[in-house]
């Protein structure tokens, strides 16, 4: 027990209430109503109930939060050099020889101003208990002079809060007795205060011999109620026909059908009527506390009243231990043993514990779970029938906060019970189905919450109706009735006959605390043995009032009914059994519906705190929104697995549709025509796409089947409140699995790439597109379980997915492909181990002595740069196309100093192409000449596979937004040639986005643009640009001599790529003239004179290596021109006579069909 549990300076304010408690049956009328008048609270009934149910609660609540710290304990009680002091004191205590013992406490006195600062606050609540027991003992002396009356079927709250203030006293001076510090608290701040004043504290006396008193606080109170006992036995007698009707077994309450709306359809409408109105939801736990505790106190009359006996009794046998302030217990058994076995005569008493220890071992976890069981079905019928005809809240209101009560017993019980139990008996107290119980008390909850404007209509009615009449009736049947008394009487009537309906239509807010406060002045008026109108002779009297103070909270006080009832703010002082309950209910599917109790459970935790104590408020705060958090997102991430795994389970079923396992399918059935034998005798046959969905028992459960009914399970939980607020914090549970599909899909979409850095593997686009597209279905159908907008995560993900990192900066399927056909297939193709099929569209392996890993063309197809464009859209599309331009603008950046190196040479070249021999001349100084068409064919090869992408991105736009890409296409078909070139470029920006062709190249453009240098004059760039041309054109003719250079009809190009030169030269070529604002058309032409005239030579060539493929590299020219918007065959046929064309092509062609055969 941490002492600082008790560091409480609002304790006087308790003291003064209870002042006023005392005071009631002796005050007169005026001085009571300015008693009441200078309270601090707006009622002296408020007030008295809630504090005898705090007192304890506040008490140890305001330094709760530092309770099991020990940095939070007060430095002196741990510091290693005044240990030796703290225990000389504590030996010692009360009494302190301060002047003999100089040198053991001769260190405190150089802290004793910092010992009597800091301890003041712990000592002073010490005294405050202290002065509140002087208080309690002098108001149960004044209740026995005044021979109140007490039966809790008549007088409720006199008894009620009777009995609790007993409780509570009782309870505080145990917690008081578990304090281990407190003779060193109190002591050390005497000493100081001694050494300091001179003298000890006035309270000290008293305060060290109630300390020493009280070292068995229930030895020391039975010696002092011997005086109360005739009060608190009458008091607790009177339970004789409520506790044992409380604590009936399952069978017992089953067979009364009790809870039950539809037992007795003919009696549905009649409203709930009982003698005992406000015992029928008393709580069960509070009672045995009344009776274990009150007849320990006054055990003589065990040993004569049969009736004491047998209610003491039933209560041992139904617990082991009551709680005494939330998670702190009071092991009944062994206490009680212990008073007992040292009081002459008592060995029956002795025996009599023993034997109801055994039963509440062996039998009480089973009759409490059978009640749980029983409990869960009835308050199941009951929120069922109530959401569907909420009227009956009306009539059957008692019923909901029965129902409410008493699983609220049994969840308290059980979570009391849970740690403190023989091991033997272990699986009474694992209750995996306790949150199926928790739920439906939330909805009975939830009903009384919406439908509060129902009930107030009912009972408004009910009072002004029926109520105020009857009351009336028995006030005029009164044969004593004195004038206050008939005041007081005729004021309730008053007060019930101005009620009408218009007041709810309205909205008015209702207040009946004032008549309820009456109502208890007058309990204790009527309760004293010289009252003129005894409430013991009228007990009538008594249970109609109790019936009316019902229904007037049924029209102002639903809330605080409902926290009276169903409060389980417990549950956060039992973190660690709350977390494995819920971990118990995940782990059932037939639970995890009911997973939702828990979170929901977190609202009530504030329900605990006290405004006198609010240091605790933030802690328990932070508590309940850190569990609720926790849970939300447990629930959250359970049902994000069980959508993956379904996820995973449907990719397996579309990836089995997949053409790639098909070959096997239609082999089997070609051979079977062709009546071939294949494969193995006795090998099984493959089971086609589908057969899954073939039932033939209903009875057989698939996996899938298991994972659907597991989640559909768990939605409902997370789909039955769209929010909750825990300590003016809103959780919405939607949004906790929104946010974890939305990861979890991120991580999918990208693990389903299967790339592998080492190996350079990644998944074909198509597959991965059926893959995704699978997954999309199944998240699609989460919309038929939860209301959650899925199309929001799609548009979330799959738009980050378009860029180069995610929003956590994690890799995008856009950067891995990207990186992948750049590093991967790109280079391989500079290497020479694949080439681009202009036939087929496609980029496809060439027979090499290191075969590659995957196959190129599997990965460029049209269909699969389609499932690329589809994958990746628009944003991803021209992610690619940037970085492809990128490395084109490096390769650009490196023919630049290549030109600087021959630019002498090249000017020369320039004007000199009409002069074949000074031409081979100036040719013969030119260096890096095959580095200059390598370049160039890279540059033509990346820009084909760029142009592939773009055909693709086009196709996939053409399918989705049809009329927006016909528009784009119209719009840059109509630009005017004198369109200022600024405005041309936007709109073929537009275009490019789009994947339609243009003639000049927006994003090439961009990336040259950037590589402009401070350094050299735009006039020199321009040059530079217009020598490179001239380098290409004059370096055409040294292909001829690669042998690699052969066209192939087949593939409609050069096994070595270079027919992708006329890609490059085009795009490069406009790229660069609308940067240096020069003409294109005219530069072109003037690349296509010099390579006309550089190949021309190459005719007049005799050396068969150098020409070997001379008709191949003439093509070069037709697929320029044919590639360029700029060029026209005319154009060509003036530089390169078309008669060269035709036989090339008749060569070519010819030499295919001969290399065939």
């Amino acid at each position: 027990m941490d002492p600082y549990q008790l560091n409480f300076p609002g304790v006087r304010y308790l003291i003064e209430c209870v002042r006023l408690l005392r005071l009631l049956p002796l005050i007169p009328k005026l001085p009571f109503k300015i008693a009441v008048a200078s309270s601090t609270e707006d009622d002296i009934k408020t007030q008295v109930t809630r504090d005898n149910h705090t007192i304890c609660g506040i008490v140890q609540g305001q330094v709760w939060k530092a309770c099991g710290d020990p940095k939070a304990k007060p430095s002196y009680l741990i510091d290693k050099n005044l240990e030796s002091a703290v225990k000389f004191i504590v030996r010692k205590f009360p009494a302190v020889e301060t002047r003999n013992n100089n040198q053991q406490l001769a260190q405190l006195q150089k802290e004793k101003s910092e010992i009597l600062k800091n301890l003041a606050l712990y000592y002073f609540t010490f005294v405050d208990v202290m002065e509140f027991k002087d208080h309690v003992c002098e108001l149960l002396n004044t209740i026995d002079v005044c021979q109140v009356f007490f039966d809790i079927t008549v007088n409720f709250d006199l008894t009620k809060n009777y009995l609790d203030l007993i409780i509570t006293y009782t309870t505080l001076m145990i917690l008081l007795s578990r304090i281990e510090e407190r003779k060193a608290i109190i002591g050390l701040y005497n000493y100081a205060h001694e050494m300091t004043h001179g003298a000890s504290d006035r309270e000290y006396p008293r305060l060290g011999q109630m300390i020493v008193d009280y070292e068995n606080p229930l030895k020391k109170m039975m010696e002092e109620f011997v005086p109360h006992s005739k009060s608190l036995s009458d008091a607790l007698i009177s339970l004789q026909m409520v506790y044992p009707r409380r604590n009936l077994s399952a069978d017992q309450w089953r067979n009364a059908q009790l809870l039950s709306l539809i037992s007795a359809p003919s009696t549905m409408l009649n409203p709930a009527q009982s003698d005992t109105m406000p015992c029928e939801y008393l709580s069960l736990d509070a009672m045995e506390k009344w009776i274990i505790f009150g007849f320990i106190l006054c055990h003589g009359i065990l040993n004569s009243d049969a009736t004491a006996l047998n209610l003491w009794k039933l209560a041992l046998q139904s617990s082991s231990c009551l709680a005494l302030f939330r998670d702190e217990v009071f092991h009944i058994h062994k206490a009680a043993e212990d008073l007992f076995v040292n009081i002459r005569g008592y060995n029956k008493r002795i025996n009599d514990i023993r034997e109801c220890k055994e039963a509440a071992v062996s039998h009480a976890g089973s009759m409490h779970r059978e009640r749980r069981k029983f409990l869960r079905s009835a308050l199941k019928e009951l929120a069922t029938v109530l959401s569907d005809q909420p009227g009956l809240l009306g009539p059957k209101a008692l019923f909901v906060f029965m129902a409410l009560s008493f699983a609220r017993d049994e969840i308290i019980w059980l979570l009391r019970h849970a740690d403190n139990m023989p091991k033997k008996s272990a699986d009474d107290f694992i209750d995996k189905h306790i949150a199926e119980l928790i739920f439906y008390m939330e909805e009975l909850r939830a009903h009384v919450r919406k439908y509060g404007p129902v009930m107030q209509r009912y009972y408004v009615q009910y009072l002004s109706g029926f109520d105020a009449v009857v009351l009336n009736e028995l006030v005029q049947n009164l044969s004593v009735c004195p004038e206050d008394e008939s005041i007081i009487m005729s004021s309730f009537v008053n007060t019930m006959t101005s009620l009408s309906v218009k007041q709810v239509e309205d909205g008015e807010v209702f207040d009946f605390r004032g008549m309820r406060l009456d109502w208890f002045r007058l309990q204790a008026y009527t309760s004293v043995s010289k009252a003129s109108l005894s409430l013991a002779d009228h007990r009538e009297l008594g249970k109609m009032m109790n019936t009316i103070i019902f229904h007037t909270k049924m029209v102002d006080s639903l809330v605080e009914m409902l926290v009276e009832t169903s409060d389980l703010s417990i549950f956060c002082f039992y973190s660690r059994a709350f977390e494995k309950m819920f971990q118990q209910c995940l782990e059932l599917p037939s639970q995890s519906r009911y997973s939702i109790a828990f979170p929901l459970l977190c609202t009530h935790f504030m329900s605990c705190t006290h405004e006198l104590c609010p240091e605790e408020r933030h802690h328990i705060g932070d508590r309940s929104l850190s569990l609720c958090n926790m849970f939300l997102d447990e629930m959250a991430k359970q049902a994000r697995n069980l959508i993956t795994d379904i996820c995973t389970e449907q990719c397996t079923l579309s990836d089995q549709l997949l053409p790639k396992h098909c070959a096997k399918t239609i082999s089997q059935a070609v051979n079977k025509k062709s009546k071939k034998q294949t494969g193995k005798k006795g090998e099984p046959e493959r089971e086609k796409p589908g057969v899954e969905s073939m039932r033939k028992n209903r009875l057989v459960v698939t996996n899938l089947d298991k994972l659907h009914t597991a989640l559909s399970e768990l939605c409902f939980s997370i789909n039955y409140v769209p929010n909750m607020v825990v300590w003016e914090h809103t959780f919405t549970p939607r949004e906790y699995l929104t946010s974890h599909l939305e990861i979890r899909f991120t991580k999918s979409i990208v693990g389903m790439t299967m790339y592998n850095q080492a190996t350079q593997e990644i998944a074909k686009p198509s597959e991965l597109l059926t893959s995704v597209r699978a997954y999309m279905t199944v998240l699609q159908s989460i919309e038929n379980y939860v209301q959650i907008d899925i199309t929001r995560v799609f548009n979330n993900v799959l738009l980050q997915q378009t860029q180069h990192l995610d929003s956590h900066g994690e890799p995008t399927i856009t950067s891995l492909y990207t990186n992948w056909y750049l590093e991967t297939l790109l280079r391989q193709v500079s290497n020479g181990h694949i080439a681009y099929f202009p036939a087929m569209k496609a980029f496809v392996n060439l027979p090499t002595e290191n075969e590659l890993t995957f196959n190129a063309e599997e990965y460029s197809d049209i269909s699969e740069m389609r499932a690329l464009s589809e994958l990746l859209g628009p944003y991803g599309m021209k992610f690619l196309s940037e970085s492809l331009m990128w490395h084109i603008s490096s390769q650009v950046a490196e023919l630049k100093k290549l030109v600087v190196e021959n630019v002498e040479v090249l000017t020369q070249m320039r004007t000199s192409f009409d002069k074949p021999d000074q031409m081979a001349a100036l040719f013969k100084r030119l260096s890096s000449v095959d580095s200059v068409l390598k370049r160039m064919t890279i540059i033509g090869v990346i820009l084909s596979f760029r142009s592939l992408a773009q055909e693709a991105l086009r196709d996939v736009l053409s399918y989705h937004i049809p009329f927006l890409v016909s528009s784009i296409e119209d719009f840059k078909d109509h630009i005017p040639r004198e369109t200022d070139m600024k405005v041309a470029m936007n709109v073929y920006e537009l275009s490019s986005a789009a994947g339609l062709p243009c003639e000049i190249d927006p994003a090439l453009v961009v990336a040259l643009s950037s590589q402009k240098s401070e350094n050299i004059s735009p006039e020199e760039e321009y040059k530079i640009a217009c020598l490179l041309m001239v380098f290409v054109a004059v370096s055409l003719p040294t292909l001829a001599s690669n042998v690699m250079s052969q066209y192939s009809p087949a593939i409609e190009g050069h096994c070595n790529n270079i027919h992708c030169l006329a890609k490059a030269i085009n795009q490069i070529a406009a790229a660069l003239f609308t940067i240096h604002k020069g003409s294109i058309e005219d530069r072109l032409k003037e690349f296509l004179a010099l390579a006309s005239s550089s190949l021309l030579k190459i005719g007049q060539e005799t050396d068969k290596t150098t020409t070997r493929n001379r008709e191949s590299v003439y093509l070069l020219l037709d697929m320029i021109v044919q590639e360029s918007p700029f060029l026209t065959m005319d154009l060509l046929e003036s530089c390169f006579p078309y008669v060269l064309l035709r036989n090339a092509y008749h060569a070519v062609y010819k030499q295919s069909v001969t290399s065939s055969a």
